[in-house]
């Protein structure tokens, strides 16, 4: 996030104030436990030979910090990076080893294949491999995949989200919706590509970031579809825009692309009210059929409202909650602006949230599995029987078979998900080096070797 930087620091700076306070005095401490050194010799303890050594160490220290990070740029560059400059058939030659060992070196993300199971019995278990039978005609709609910031469970019982509230009424949502990760970087992959986090590094960011996965963007592709993803921070930021070239899409639109009224909040970037009303005529732009997705950033801290908004919105208990509110009006505005187009009833729209808040306020968002509990919802305008509510637990990596089940597309494809149609209903996520699976009513926390934990979350919500 290194153009984000400027406008951040001073607000981290003041929200973190005791951490540099807490730098100075462990660096004061070490200073006075050190022991001065006894002079080696007169040549090294003469003031021309300190200057020159200090002079040498720093330079060193200068070269080795530029070699090592790929240049001056702002950020560092990393394996993904190798797409900005040839296809993702192309990236092996673009790297070269030497580097991929200095990126990879020491970092213990490559996945082992524990032996459980033999091959056999793996299969009938689960297998990933999943392919849907077109039944009749293709459902030809467009699809709109909406990933809220920070809209955990918890932050829209409320009464901070009116708006969303209502279209929940009006859709297929899910009491029991998961993320599939922690961090919004989790969440683009296991929402378009089927993949949840299942490693101590975000797969964006990890060394399997350029493998080539066959996710919704390249199946909606192959069906004729345009595809296009919206974020509307500066270009770069989280890495999305290399992953929407991984991924496939075919049209990126962050801060640079965006076009409208003067709306930079001063730390990320658009204000979500004024860059999903851009959206909105992008989407109006595009032929249909198309496929776009759009992440909103507005309830990210430092949680920045306009200042024209300065007290409408509930203000909440916690620092993001009014931000919250705002996100859900800007969402109001959307679904207005939308509305009035031709192409809104011909659209499936799918929301859901990328994680959890960080401060979660309630007992039970503060559990193992309260803190992955986010909203997803399907509303279709043209089908009302899509609708109500349901106890079957669905995930984020859960979307795109799901979509790919609606639509009655037919493909062969790789998910760790399973369709809303399907009689399967389990949830799997990964934290603190545990794997967590849900069940129907169960909750499992296994270690990679043993359980660890077996609770029924609606006898016992808390895991007491």
């Amino acid at each position: 996030m290194e153009n984000e930087i400027g406008g951040l620091i001073f607000s981290f700076l003041i929200e973190f104030w005791y951490l540099p306070i807490l730098a100075i005095l462990i660096g004061f401490s070490f200073w006075k436990l050190l022991p001065n050194g006894e002079k080696s010799s007169e040549l090294s303890s003469s003031w021309s030979q300190k200057g020159k050594q200090a002079l040498l160490f720093l330079i060193c220290i200068g070269f080795f910090i530029v070699l090592g990070r790929g240049g001056i740029q702002k950020k560092p560059i990393k394996i993904v990076d190798a797409v900005n400059y040839g296809s993702i058939n192309q990236s092996a030659l673009v790297l070269n080893t030497p580097f991929c060992i200095l990126m990879t070196i020491g970092k213990k993300e490559t996945l082992e294949s524990p032996k459980y199971f033999d091959e056999k019995e793996l299969v009938e278990i689960f297998n990933p491999i999943t392919e849907f039978k077109k039944d009749g005609d293709n459902n030809r709609k467009n699809v709109v995949i909406l990933i809220l910031e920070s809209f955990g469970r918890e932050n829209i019982q409320r009464g901070q989200t009116p708006f969303l509230d209502e279209l929940i009424e009006k859709s297929l949502f899910f009491e029991n919706g998961f993320a599939n990760g922690k961090l919004s970087i989790d969440a683009v992959p296991s929402t378009l590509s089927s993949i949840p986090s299942l490693m101590n590094h975000s797969l964006i960011t990890s060394s399997y970031a350029i493998n080539d996965v066959y996710g919704l963007p390249k199946i909606m592709k192959a069906n004729g579809y345009s595809t296009s993803f919206f974020h509307g921070a500066f270009n770069g930021s989280q890495n999305f825009d290399q992953y929407c070239k991984v991924a496939g899409f075919d049209n990126y639109f962050g801060k640079n692309e965006y076009d409208g009224s003067d709306a930079f909040d001063g730390r990320w970037g658009i204000f979500d009210e004024e860059f999903m009303q851009f959206f909105s005529e992008k989407l109006t732009s595009f032929k249909a059929p198309f496929f776009a997705t759009l992440f909103t950033i507005s309830s990210h801290n430092p949680y920045i409202i306009p200042e024209k908004y300065n007290g409408k919105f509930p203000k909440g208990t916690t620092k993001i909650q009014e931000s919250i509110a705002y996100t859900d009006f800007a969402l109001k505005r959307f679904f207005e602006t939308a509305s009035k187009q031709e192409w809104f009833k011909n659209t499936l729209f799918v929301i859901t949230a990328d994680h959890t808040s960080s401060e979660p306020t309630e007992p039970k968002f503060k559990t193992n599995v309260g803190k992955f509990r986010v909203p997803i919802l399907f509303f279709d305008p043209s089908n009302p029987s899509i609708n109500g509510k349901t106890d079957k637990n669905l995930q984020q990596i859960d979307i795109m078979p799901s979509i790919i089940d609606y639509l009655n597309i037919e493909s062969k494809m790789i998910t760790y998900g399973k369709s809303y149609q399907s009689e399967k209903d389990f949830v799997v996520y990964y934290l603190d080096n545990i794997y967590h699976y849900i069940s129907g009513d169960y909750y499992l926390a296994f270690d990679g070797k043993k359980a660890i934990g077996l609770y029924n979350i609606k006898k016992d919500e808390l895991l007491s």
